[in-house]
This record gives C-alpha cells, sequence and structure tokens, in this order.
C-alpha cells in the first residue's frame, strides 16, 4: 500500500481597504487549515491618493514574494451610503488585485456575507465573532486584529468554498475563471 500524500496549498486572503488593508495567509492540507502569517497594511493618510495605493501595491508585491500563495481570495466592495468612500475603498481593492494577478495569481472574490456564512455560519455575524471563530478554527493563542481576522476569514472562506463549489451552484452560485459569480438563468 502506498500512502496518499494529500497536496499543500497556501492562500492569501485580503480586506482591502484605503487606510487599513488586512491581509491573512493560510495553509490548507487535506481538511486542514493552518496559520502562517497575518497583519495589516497601513497607509499614511497625509499621502496623495495615487501615493496610497501604490503602497498597497507595493506592500502586497513584497508579501507576495516573500510568502508566494498557490491562490487568493478578496473580499468584494460593499456600497455604503457614502459614495466617495465606496469609489476610494474600491480603489484600494483595484491596487490589492492588481499586485496578486501582477504575480501571476488567480482571484476568487466573496462578498463579507459569503465570508461570514463560510467561518462563522451566519451571514450578519459581528467582527468580534468572527475574530472568535478565526482564533478556534486556526488554533490561535488570541483573537487576530479585525481586518486581518477579515482576511484571515476570507483565506478560510475560499479553503471551504473549493470543497463545496458542487454545493454552491444549487444555490444559485459558481465559479468561473477563478471568481464565484452569481449564475444567471437562460431564459429561452
Amino acid at each position: 500500500m502506498s500512502a496518499t500524500v494529500k497536496p499543500v496549498l497556501r492562500i492569501l486572503g485580503i480586506d482591502p481597504g484605503l487606510r487599513i488593508t488586512g491581509f491573512g495567509l493560510i495553509e490548507k492540507t487535506g481538511n486542514h487549515l493552518a496559520y502562517l502569517a497575518s497583519g495589516c497594511i497601513r497607509t499614511d493618510i497625509r499621502d496623495s491618493l495615487p501615493g496610497r495605493l501604490g503602497t498597497i501595491y507595493a506592500c502586497l508585491c513584497e508579501l507576495l514574494a516573500q510568502h508566494r500563495p498557490d491562490q487568493a481570495a478578496v473580499e468584494i466592495v460593499f456600497v455604503n451610503v457614502n459614495p466617495q468612500s465606496t469609489l476610494l475603498l474600491g480603489q484600494a481593492r483595484g491596487a490589492a488585485i492588481t499586485a496578486l494577478v501582477a504575480s501571476g495569481l488567480e482571484v476568487a472574490e466573496y462578498t463579507a456575507l459569503q465570508v461570514k456564512q463560510a467561518v462563522v455560519g451566519n451571514g450578519h455575524a459581528d467582527k468580534v465573532q468572527v475574530q472568535h471563530m478565526v482564533r478556534r478554527l486556526l488554533s490561535l493563542s488570541a483573537d487576530p486584529r479585525p481586518d486581518a481576522a477579515d482576511a484571515l476569514a476570507c483565506a478560510i472562506a475560499h479553503a471551504h468554498a473549493g470543497q463545496g463549489f458542487g454545493q454552491l451552484a444549487s444555490s444559485g452560485l459558481h465559479v468561473r475563471n477563478g471568481r464565484l459569480r452569481v449564475a444567471r438563468e437562460n431564459k429561452r
């Protein structure tokens, strides 16, 4: 009998933000998840917008070169009351995705609702619940900081989604080109 070698997959989760971009790196071996690294990229609010976007891009490129993840997952921007804030958040997200794609990674995208559902089991969980579940799922000694916890949660959601994309399809979601999408019905 030969032993089956389980593939090891490094997944980088990103919680984009113009002021703080969280990142979280996990390793998936079979059904086991292990914590590798997490933290925050902080931009200086005194810098110009292009300078801040450049900081996000450069720091992520450095992180990617150091840790060499196999896959990446990014939280999808939600639309909030202030259109200017939404636009700025979208630009920060764009800088992060550009760094990931420039390094050759396919990018999966998940809404906050999908991430919370995958990690906590409740799409409307609060940040404290997400932090606590990330701590438990990755056997950490303490709750991670909120932005890092959200990024780790995004990576965990992606790790779980890889096992259950068939189940997602039956719920009206599917993956195309490495991205999670809402399925459209053909009306003929």
